[in-house]
């Protein structure tokens, strides 16, 4: 551990990025971003009894409604403008993803370059309206027929209370698209990411201050919260361990002679995640899961038979919750792995480069030996995620303690630290390239 932390701080110059002005500026707007979206996690939906919601939250949040709330960040648990959370917009990602692998149209204005990413990206907003819409509609009548001990959690139930929550919420949910889209670009790390991270660890204070409150009113014994914080502590190293691990395939390229020259001869390494998806699957398979539990959690009881029964085997720790999660995010572990790295492709490129992996011929086998190795790493990478996501599930379930510290949460937190760590680190190495690159041009001005 110690050697770890040495190497990370070795690897963090301090004097470089006191230097880095780019860097700073990105940093700074990354950091805006986040607090302009947890302010909008406080700006309440107009008509609605905050007294009544907190009741009929306080009840609900230990089944499914509880990871919705995780996810953003508290905001529907206030139910504010930002109830939705991006949620809508991953789910259409998912959606447009599917479409794309199964659609030759599709598949061939993703083959398009820029103009066709922007054209996919353009339908993935699209999707993103229609689905907060639906969802924002569904919440609306939700809310009109809650009610509490002191009445009901809607102030004037009718027709401009659901014009004006669908229009929030679904406000709302683009603008924290937009935002998302603008942390990408202008600022440092995946915006989308970021923005579930922050709803996250925003709630972490509180919820380790209940925790250690039911510990203190003997709800919950000493001796589990300390199994509790050190299943976590264990839960973040083997994250961080199985996150950097890589299998790293040998890479020979042959010598060629130019005039009096011997070029190439030397061997590189194609480095290969054993969880390429990483991230993904779970956040995925939790926005399937919510969008339609969302409607379910919000009928109150009052909503069809088959609706009430898919609610209750849906809460947390029932087998139908867990079977799904996992087979979801098995899935979207290959899902994903097969979106982003092609056999076929890497091979065609090795073969045009005179490159090829030893003992393997060119071509076709390289492709077939390439698919085998990602085959088997996604197996190992979708257990992986099942593990870490399902395990601590299955242990807090069975005890009255906050959803923080569940595997789906540090998983998160953790990978999407050390993905905006890297892209940092990036950014200053590339700012040291580029002093490198002036003092040389300034000296050979001099010269």
């Amino acid at each position: 551990m110690a050697s770890a932390a040495e190497q990370l701080a070795s690897n963090f110059n301090f004097g470089a990025f006191s230097k880095a002005t780019e860097l700073k500026k990105r940093i700074w707007f990354t950091l805006g971003a986040l607090i302009v979206y947890r302010l909008g996690t406080y700006i309440p939906l107009p008509g609605i009894d905050p007294v009544v919601l907190n009741e009929i939250f306080s009840q609900q949040m230990a089944g499914i409604l509880g990871m919705f709330d995780m996810f953003s960040g508290g905001a529907l648990g206030r139910m504010t403008i930002f109830a939705l959370n991006i949620m809508p917009y991953i789910s259409a990602s998912i959606i447009m993803q599917l479409m794309t692998a199964v659609s030759p149209k599709l598949e061939a204005l993703k083959k398009e370059g820029e103009s066709g990413r922007k054209k996919i990206n353009q339908y993935t907003r699209y999707g993103t309206v229609l689905l907060a819409t639906v969802q924002g509609y569904g919440i609306s009548v939700g809310l009109e027929g809650m009610s509490g001990s002191i009445g009901s959690a809607v102030i004037d139930p009718g027709f401009f209370f659901r014009a004006t929550t669908v229009i929030s919420l679904v406000g709302g949910t683009i603008f924290l698209m937009w935002l998302g889209e603008q942390i990408t670009q202008r600022g440092v790390g995946n915006g989308i990411s970021l923005i579930i991270f922050a709803g996250i660890v925003a709630n972490l204070p509180s919820a380790l201050a209940s925790t250690l409150e039911l510990g203190r009113t003997g709800a919950i014994s000493t001796i589990l919260i300390i199994f509790l914080i050190l299943m976590s502590v264990g839960v973040i190293a083997f994250i961080v361990f199985v996150e950097r691990a890589q299998r790293r395939l040998v890479v020979q390229y042959p010598k060629r002679q130019m005039g009096n020259k011997m070029f190439g001869g030397e061997s590189s390494h194609l480095p290969l995640k054993l969880n390429t998806a990483g991230v993904i699957p779970p956040i995925f398979a939790s926005s399937i899961l919510l969008m339609p539990l969302t409607i379910a959690g919000f009928s109150g009881g009052q909503g069809p038979d088959w609706l009430t029964t898919m609610s209750a085997l849906m809460g947390r720790g029932q087998p139908l919750y867990m079977g799904m999660y996992i087979g979801m995010i098995v899935f979207f572990a290959f899902f994903y792995t097969a979106i982003v790295f092609n056999p076929e492709e890497t091979a065609d490129n090795l073969k045009k480069y005179g490159g090829f992996i030893p003992g393997i011929r060119p071509g076709k086998n390289t492709a077939d030996y390439l698919d085998h190795v990602l085959t088997r790493l996604t197996v190992a990478g979708a257990a992986y995620l099942s593990i870490v996501c399902i395990l601590p599930e299955i242990l807090i379930s069975q005890y009255a303690v906050p959803f923080y510290f569940g595997g789906t949460s540090l998983l998160i937190v953790v990978s999407v630290t050390m993905d905006t760590v890297a892209q940092i680190h990036s950014h200053l190495l590339a700012h040291q390239y580029e002093g490198l690159i002036k003092k040389s041009k300034l000296r050979g001005r001099r010269g």
